[in-house]
C-alpha cells in the first residue's frame, strides 16, 4: 500500500514503490555549523538516507550550503511559522521543506512558499504532533486522537492544495504507539501522498528502539509507510542503526548480518550469551547479506543452524561449525567463534 504519488528530494525518492528511506536529524545547535557538519557526515555513514537540520532564524541559513557541500544525502530544513525562512531556504538550495502551512500566517504567505517550492520541485513535509494540534480540531476530539491526528494533516495539506502544490509528504506522530498506527492507517485510505512513519519522542534508547519497532513494524508490515525516522533519546547515529535493523528485522531491507541465537534455557552448557554478543560484535562491520545463527543445546541448535547461512552449536566444551546446513568442524568451546568467523572470512 506504498503511496500512490512519488515526490523526490534530491536524489533520493519517497513513495509510490520506491525504496523505504532512512532519516534523522542533526542535535547539533544550528549556528555550530562545523560540528553540524561533522554529524552530518557521520549520519551519512551509517547509512542515513535523509538529514533533517533545525533552521531556527536567518543565520542557521548558512549552515545549509555547509552541508550540501559535505555530504550527498538530501538535506531537509525544518521550519517553524516563519515563511520567510522557508524562501530563503529554497535559495539556498534546500532539498526538502519541513513546514506546516497552517502556521505560516495568511494564505498570500503559504502561496509564496508553494510557488518557490514548485518552481524548484521541492518537496513539502507536513508534520503533525499530537501536541500541536490546532485548537478546533481539539475541540472537535477532545484529545488528540488518531482521527484528529490525520483531520490536522489533511487540512494542512489542503492549503497547499489550493495553489495545486501536491509534492507533499505526511506525517502524523504520536508518543502513543496505538495512537500513531491508527493515524496513518486513516491516512493511507483517505489520501495517496507519501508518509513520513514515526513514533515521536519515543524515548531512551532502549524503550524508544522498542516503541518504534512496534510502530512502524505494524504499519510496515501492512505496506503503510514511505521513509521513517526512529526519534531517540540518543545520539541520533543510533537512530539510524535501529531504523536499518527495523527494516532487516522486517524483511523489507536486505544486506548486513541478521543472528539467530536462542534464549538459553537449563539445558545450556556453554556461555552462551558471551558467545552471541561476541559473534555479533565481531560481525558488526560485515555488509554481507548473510543469516549467521548461534545456538547453545542439542535440541533446537543444529536445526536453527542449518537454516542459516553459517552456523554454531555448542555443547559442553566444544561445539559445531555449520555451513548451508552442512557441518564442516568440530571444534572446543574457545575455538568456536574463531572458527565460524574464518569460514565467514573464507567465502568473503
Amino acid at each position: 500500500m506504498s503511496s500512490k504519488i512519488q515526490v523526490q528530494a534530491g536524489n533520493i525518492k519517497i513513495g509510490g514503490g520506491a525504496k523505504i528511506s532512512v532519516q534523522s536529524m542533526l542535535n547539533i545547535p544550528a549556528d555550530n555549523v562545523e560540528d553540524s557538519v561533522k554529524q552530518a557526515v557521520a549520519l551519512e555513514e551509517a547509512g542515513c538516507d535523509i538529514i533533517r537540520a533545525a533552521i531556527p532564524n536567518k543565520e542557521a541559513i548558512k549552515l545549509i550550503p555547509a552541508l550540501k557541500k559535505a555530504v550527498k544525502a538530501p538535506i531537509v530544513a525544518d521550519i517553524h511559522f516563519d515563511y520567510k525562512l522557508a524562501l530563503e531556504a529554497v535559495e539556498a538550495g534546500i532539498d526538502k521543506i519541513r513546514i506546516n502551512p497552517g502556521n505560516i500566517g495568511d494564505e498570500d504567505r503559504v502561496k509564496a512558499v508553494a510557488v518557490a517550492c514548485a518552481n524548484k520541485n521541492i518537496p513539502i513535509r507536513i508534520g503533525v504532533n499530537s501536541g500541536s494540534l490546532e485548537k478546533e480540531i481539539l475541540a472537535k476530539y477532545g484529545s488528540p486522537t488518531p482521527q484528529a491526528l490525520c483531520d490536522s494533516a489533511l487540512y494542512h495539506a489542503s492549503l497547499l492544495e489550493k495553489f495545486d502544490f501536491n509534492n507533499i509528504v505526511l506525517s502524523m506522530k504520536s508518543s502513543t504507539v496505538g495512537t500513531m498506527v491508527e493515524a496513518y492507517e486513516l491516512a493511507a485510505q483517505q489520501c495517496d501522498y507519501p508518509l513520513h512513519l514515526g513514533v515521536t519522542e519515543a524515548g531512551t534508547e532502549r524503550m524508544g528502539i522498542i516503541k518504534s519497532a512496534a510502530g512502524l513494524g505494524s504499519l510496515l508490515l501492512h505496506g503503510i509507510g514511505d521513509t521513517i525516522r526512529v526519534s531517540l533519546t540518543a545520539d541520533p547515529v543510533r537512530e539510524v542503526y535501529a531504523a536499518h535493523d527495523i527494516l532487516r528485522a522486517l524483511d523489507i531491507e536486505r544486506g548486513g548480518v541478521q543472528f539467530v541465537s536462542c534464549p538459553t534455557c537449563g539445558r545450556t552448557q556453554i556461555d552462551l550469551i558471551a558467545l552471541a554478543n561476541e559473534v555479533e560484535e565481531r560481525l558488526k562491520g560485515c555488509k554481507r547479506d548473510i543469516k549467521v545463527a548461534v545456538m547453545g543445546c542439542i535440541v533446537n541448535g543444529p536445526g536453527e543452524s542449518r537454516e542459516a547461512d553459517y552456523g554454531i552449536a555448542g555443547g559442553k566444551g566444544n561445539g559445531l561449525v555449520f555451513k548451508k546446513g552442512e557441518i564442516i568442524r568440530k571444534v572446543s568451546e574457545d575455538e568456536l567463534v574463531d572458527a565460524l568467523i574464518e569460514e565467514i572470512e573464507k567465502d568473503s
